[in-house]
């Protein structure tokens, strides 16, 4: 019976050790939080400008020109997915520095 208990002690240590390895400082999880930000405000200017595109289109506007505006949305969105990702990529070395 002692060595059942030793045994699920070591166990929980473990993994409570290993969840604790896993965490990210706070500093990290707020640049993690701010890059999914600028994704989300990429997202939000490409949805509006493809309405204004869908809008065009509906008032006659020809299709080169609503294509136009359309990969003007996706070239938004494009660059703020790379700012993002850059960011994260910054965030995530902060755990190979020791601190």
């Amino acid at each position: 019976m002692k060595s059942f208990y030793k045994s699920v002690m070591l166990a929980s240590t473990a993994a409570m050790a290993l969840g604790l390895t896993a965490c990210d400082s706070a500093k990290e999880n707020a640049d993690e939080a701010a890059a999914q930000a600028v994704r989300e405000s990429g997202e939000a200017a490409e949805a509006s400008i493809n309405a204004s595109a869908a809008a065009m289109d509906a008032s006659g506007a020809t299709t080169d020109q609503v294509q136009a505006v359309e990969a003007k949305g996706e070239a938004a969105a494009d660059a703020a997915d790379a700012k993002a990702d850059a960011m994260e990529n910054k965030a995530d070395k902060m755990d190979a520095k020791p601190e």
